[in-house]
């Protein structure tokens, strides 16, 4: 109570207030006493906003709520292993050392009159116990990495909220602040382009209109003020205007939050009715198989529909931290749908259908073969009649043919390719990139074309008015040529700086530094004005505070369609002035007078306005110069001037029935200056590295079509003599637009955009139609890879159709950041290429991986199958090649993941979409190295014994202790391999393969310790890794096979690769898997009907081989909020709808809620796509 009557209005009520629109909002406001009563019981001021006092900020935190959502939390480290132990190999593996270690204790007697001597093998039971035990590691292992990479993206996520600031007014002072320290009785300051971070009501409106789609669903722009609508709402986006907002709910208590409280209690319904589900499910297996197969059928044929009208979306924070339903909720239903797969991720998954087809069939046949030869030799060559002894060998055989499938398998794939995107990640947000989307990291080394913006791109964004044109005098060459305001008119003097310092946004503002330039706050255009203002001696706050945003009648803010901004005040001596800035050209047309010579007004004939662009604006915009003109027009009830309008005094001027055409029209143009904004030093360079590379870099600007071909050839996109295209928008559309349908047609886009290279006074939807036509376009062979940078609302549609979009760090709106892929935290190009050397990166580094994996795959499946055939044993054993496979290939994964890009990577061709994931230097070093290891293993496994001098291990008893010549032959297998990874290092050819080995401590850290535990293995395994100690001289001869391979690779990389041809290329297309959710329900089907008939090896193989999109799945659980389209779509979701706008009973939540449970179903998308959505998730 105490708190409540601190307060003049209580959190219940300012919750209802919210809950109301329109006129209805405005009625319940007046109940209220308005908007500047219900300020004044918050104990708030519209002028100086808060205090700022701590005790006070904490105080309405505690009785309001704070401006977070809390997330919800994560998985547990048993969890997280419970995971890991689904994989369908490692249960198989399991549950045949299970049998295996059953049988050392149980040992039936060969025949009914022999007795096993109770002392005799008494270490029976390790081979199963340590298998047991490397599945345990694995699995802890994989939970460990899981767990960490929880961590280090919810460390990430944290960064990315920690960065999200918003202006807001606190003891007469605009500072910007984390939105999660926002609080209610905040002043905030909203304009173009800001996602709302609370509720609120507007106390001041410039024009503020705003999109509520992602609540309401319609996409038409709501009208905000006092008087029509004063409610705004979180989550959604000023799309025009500026304005000020009286904070009154924040966190859970927002309408945004609200419905995030109510799906994240959606998400929970849904598990627990799904485990209701599978329980029911269960028992009526058996009963109903047939029905549920139909009604399976019936549900995916609608499955199509998942995506109809999503688009390429990307997740985002609404509000900060806000993850409902994160992890949990992101495995309740099936993978999302993708329209398309990234490029690694595609190829990825064709590799993977293929190692899988070949791994499940080696595999099948050793445990055949094994069994067959057994049962022939055992029960008819000896004929020995059946004893339950034997089923020990045919558990062994099992044993051997599940390894070999796990050695088929490339378990540490997944990890490599989650390693080094986590790692890439990481170390390129020192080098500015915050990436968004794990998948944009690696696509980005796969670009083609890069559209980028001019202004802070490839500039500086440090705008400084440089020339100016007043009265007839062209004042130039630079900055110091400028005038100051005594050599002016008096009048035209103060026309400029007011019409400067007036209208602009008042949050831009120009602050001296006491050493060094000016810092610049606000839009850059609006702050090199502001210095102008200055650098004319004059103090533009002071006429801010002569003339206060709360007395100007109406605002035109600037956007991308108007490319000016408008200011509407009242004068001293009555009537109206309009001050209009902006692009010259578009200025120059509304203008009908000019101040000339002295300050008098002149006509301004087309004649005129010909001569000052040919004499003016194209000398300036040549010297790369952005040209602004400034205007006014007055609005006088007096006698009224030739370039005045004379209104009735009787009744002010109706601006808004008016219509903004007529308001902003028969101006009188004040100045033109001409603003430079450098070219940033290192473009020039960045740029020649992306042409060197095969990346073709794309101008799009608004600028004028001659400044933007003045800094194009600065920064080298085009240069003198080029047969290239500089287009304005204008002509673009011409060009491509059919005449009679005026409709874009790909056949005429594609005349022009292979040789277009700067796009001038462009307009979004210009870069959108851009992007769209050079993705779609089949000229090339493989479909072109675009990205695109954007920094305006309007730039969304394009950053979201491009496959990698960078939105500007610090010039961009929110808008443009929730559609990326990637923030660039210093607006510059240069970071761009950096993220195309990290995108190369990782592709290589999974390459590499895979071409060290894929060795040690084929050699040993052929040395497991071989033995099986020849010997009827494997030479390595399952704890052995468990040992190879799993744990060293985990620390091969992070050795080979880890390496650092170097420029060498920016000298080659993009790979492309088609190019193959092997190719056939990879395939060569693969093949050439396999040879080399199996003549070796296979040298030893046969003429070991001759060779060493030691006992043959061949035909060894079932429970025979571990030999020297089996140990040898595990021992020189681990040193190939282990040297080998220095080899797989290089995957072009290079004979040089430790060059740069030194520059990476995890990697030679990871292979001494490697080395190290291998000796511990051989020496001290003994009976649990099936192992006999080697004396010096076998050691000496093992080290020498393994660098042997080192020698070996200089002769592979002496053959040709030419002489080879494509055949041996893998992983170049990808899979044609129309619908990834119905192979994934198809297969999880056929799993739980029966685990060893029908499609079971694929379900084996996939279930192995999808733990990419597993791991992914939990790094995107814990990276991704809501997104804010996402609840657009599921606002427009009719059982969802009744949840938030009736908010009905629990029961009926549940109803709603059951009929998400079903995976198979339709609209089981709903509350997992508000959880997982992204472009990382990938089905197979």
């Amino acid at each position: 109570m105490a708190a409540a009557s601190r307060y003049g209005v209580s959190l219940k009520q300012l919750r209802e207030l919210m809950e109301h629109r329109g006129r209805e909002g405005v009625d319940r406001v007046s109940e209220y006493g308005g908007v500047h009563e219900i300020a004044r019981k918050l104990n708030t001021s519209e002028q100086t906003g808060l205090s700022g006092e701590h005790s006070d900020l904490e105080h309405r935190r505690d009785y309001f709520g704070s401006n977070t959502i809390p997330p919800k939390p994560p998985k547990t480290f048993l969890a997280l292993v419970w995971e890991a132990l689904q994989d369908v190999t490692l249960i198989i593996l399991q549950v045949a050392a299970a049998v295996s270690l059953a049988l050392s204790f149980y040992k039936p007697p060969k025949t009914e009159e022999e007795v096993v001597d109770e002392g005799e093998n008494h270490a029976d039971w390790i081979e199963g116990v340590a298998i047991l035990l490397a599945v345990v590691i694995v699995v802890l292992v994989t939970a460990f990495n899981d767990w960490s990479k929880e961590k280090q993206f919810r460390g990430l996520q944290d960064r990315i909220e920690g960065e999200q600031t918003f202006s807001v007014i606190r003891n007469s002072n605009t500072v910007q602040i984390q939105v999660g320290e926002i609080v209610v009785g905040d002043i905030i300051l909203v304009k173009y382009g800001d996602l709302l971070p609370a509720d609120g009501l507007v106390i001041q409106s410039n024009d503020l209109k705003v999109d509520e789609s992602s609540l309401t669903g319609e996409s038409d722009q709501v009208k905000k003020g006092v008087s029509v609508d004063p409610m705004v709402l979180s989550g959604t986006h000023i799309m025009e205007g500026s304005g000020k907002v009286l904070v009154t709910a924040v966190g859970v208590n927002s309408q945004a939050g609200i419905i995030f409280t109510l799906l994240g209690a959606a998400a929970d319904e849904v598990e627990e009715e799904e485990k209701k589900q599978k329980k029911l499910e269960k028992k009526n297996k058996g009963r109903d198989t047939n029905q549920n197969k139909s009604s399976q059928l019936d549900n995916l044929s609608a499955s199509p529909n998942l995506e109809e009208g999503v688009g390429n979306s990307h997740p985002s924070h609404a509000l900060p931290n806000s993850t409902p339903g994160g992890g949990e909720a992101a495995e309740a239903g099936p993978p999302e749908v993708e329209g398309e797969k990234s490029v690694l991720q595609a190829k990825l998954t064709n590799l993977a259908i293929q190692i899988g087809y070949g791994g499940m069939g080696v595999s099948l046949i050793t445990v055949l073969i094994l069994s067959i030869r057994f049962s022939i030799d055992e029960f008819f060559t000896k004929g020995s009649s059946w004893e339950l002894y034997y089923i020990n060998f045919y558990v062994k055989f099992v044993i051997i043919g599940v390894t070999v499938l796990v050695v088929a398998v490339p378990e540490g794939l997944p990890l490599a390719v989650t390693l080094s995107l986590a790692y890439s990640v990481k170390k390129m947000m020192a080098d500015n990139n915050l990436v968004r989307h794990l998948d944009a990291c690696e696509t980005m080394g796969n670009a083609t074309t890069i559209c980028s913006d001019k202004t802070g791109t490839l500039t500086t964004n440090r705008m400084t008015v440089v020339q100016a044109y007043i009265c007839n005098h062209h004042y130039k060459p630079d900055r110091n040529s400028l005038p100051k305001i005594r050599d002016l008119p008096s009048h035209v003097g103060v026309l400029i700086t007011q019409g400067i310092a007036v209208n602009s946004s008042y949050s831009s503002d120009v602050q001296q530094n006491t050493s060094g330039l000016p810092t610049q706050i606000g839009n850059k255009t609006e702050c090199s004005l502001l210095g102008f203002v200055i650098d004319l001696g004059v103090d533009y706050r002071q006429l801010r505070r002569e003339m206060p945003d709360t007395k100007f009648k109406k605002v035109y803010t600037f956007n991308s369609a108007r490319k000016s901004m408008s200011t509407i005040i009242p004068l001293a001596s009555g009537g109206f002035r309009v001050y209009t800035k902006g692009a010259s050209e578009i200025i120059m047309k509304k203008c009908s007078f000019l101040i000339g010579d002295n300050g008098k007004v002149e006509s301004f004939t087309a004649a005129h306005q010909d001569r000052l662009v040919q004499n003016v604006i194209e000398p300036m915009a040549k010297d790369g110069l952005r040209t602004i003109s400034i205007a006014y027009r007055d609005f006088v009830p007096g006698k009224a001037e030739k370039n005045q309008v004379h209104y009735d005094p009787g009744t002010e001027p109706n601006f808004e029935t008016m219509g903004e055409d007529n308001v902003i029209a028969n101006m009188t143009c004040v100045c033109v200056v001409g603003i430079e904004d450098p070219v940033r030093e290192e473009v020039p360079a960045a740029i020649r590295k992306c042409q060197r590379a095969g990346i073709t870099v794309r101008m799009v600007t608004g600028d004028n079509i001659n400044t933007a071909r003045a800094i194009a050839t600065k920064c080298g996109i085009i240069k003198p003599g080029d047969n290239f295209l500089v287009l304005e928008g204008k002509e673009f559309n011409k060009r491509i637009r059919d005449a009679h349908t005026n409709e874009v047609r790909q056949d005429l886009l594609d005349k022009i955009w292979p040789r277009l290279r700067v796009l001038a006074r462009s307009q979004p939807i210009d870069k959108y139609t851009l992007v769209k036509g050079i993705i779609d376009s089949n000229m090339s062979s493989a479909r072109e890879v675009v990205a695109v940078t954007g920094d305006g609302t309007n730039d969304a549609p394009a950053l979201k159709k491009a496959d990698v979009g960078f939105a500007m760090g610090i010039a961009g709106t929110d808008v443009a950041k929730e559609a990326s892929d990637i923030i660039l935290t210093d607006d510059n190009f240069t970071s761009i290429v950096k993220a195309v050397m990290w995108g190369r990166n990782v592709y290589d580094s999974i390459a590499k991986f895979l071409q060290f994996q894929l060795t040690v795959n084929v050699v040993a499946v052929v040395v497991a199958f071989v033995g099986a055939c020849a010997i009827q044993d494997s030479p390595l054993k399952a704890v052995q090649m468990l040992w190879v496979n799993l744990i060293m290939d985990t620390l091969a994964s992070l050795a080979l993941s880890t390496e650092l890009p170097t420029p060498e990577l920016l000298l080659r061709k993009p790979y492309g979409r088609t190019s193959p994931l092997i190719s056939a230097t990879m395939a060569k070093n693969i093949l050439g190295q396999a040879i080399y290891q199996l003549v070796v293993v296979f040298g030893i496994m046969f003429f070991g014994e001759l060779i060493f001098d030691i006992d043959s291990g061949r035909g060894a008893d079932l429970r025979a202790p571990p030999s020297e010549h089996f140990t040898m032959i595990f021992n020189a297998f681990v040193m190939m391999t282990l040297f080998n990874e220095i080899n797989a290092r290089k995957i072009h050819g290079q004979r040089n393969v430790f060059k740069g080995v030194f520059t990476n401590p995890i990697y030679y850290v990871i292979w001494f310790v490697t080395f190290i535990a291998q000796i511990i293995i051989i020496q001290f395994g003994g009976q649990a890794f099936s192992t006999s100690k080697l004396n010096l001289e076998q050691w000496i001869w093992c080290i020498f096979f393994g660098v042997g391979t080192l020698v070996w690779q200089q002769v592979i990389t002496s053959i040709p690769v030419g002489s080879l041809g494509k055949s041996m290329e893998l992983g170049s297309t990808p899979p044609d898997m129309s619908s990834p959710c119905v192979a994934e329900d198809n297969a999880n089907s056929s799993y739980n009907t029966h685990p060893v008939v029908g499609r079971s090896g694929q379900i084996l193989w996939i279930r192995g081989l999808t733990r990419l999109q597993t791991q992914i799945r939990v790094v995107n659980a814990f990276r991704h909020g809501v997104d804010t389209q996402q609840i657009q779509q599921a606002t427009s979701n009719p059982n969802i709808q009744r949840v938030l706008q009736k908010q009905a009973s629990l029961n009926k939540r549940l109803s709603a809620a059951s009929a998400l449970s079903d995976p198979d179903h339709h609209n089981s998308h709903m509350v997992h796509q508000l959880t997982t959505k992204s472009h990382t998730e990938t089905a197979v």
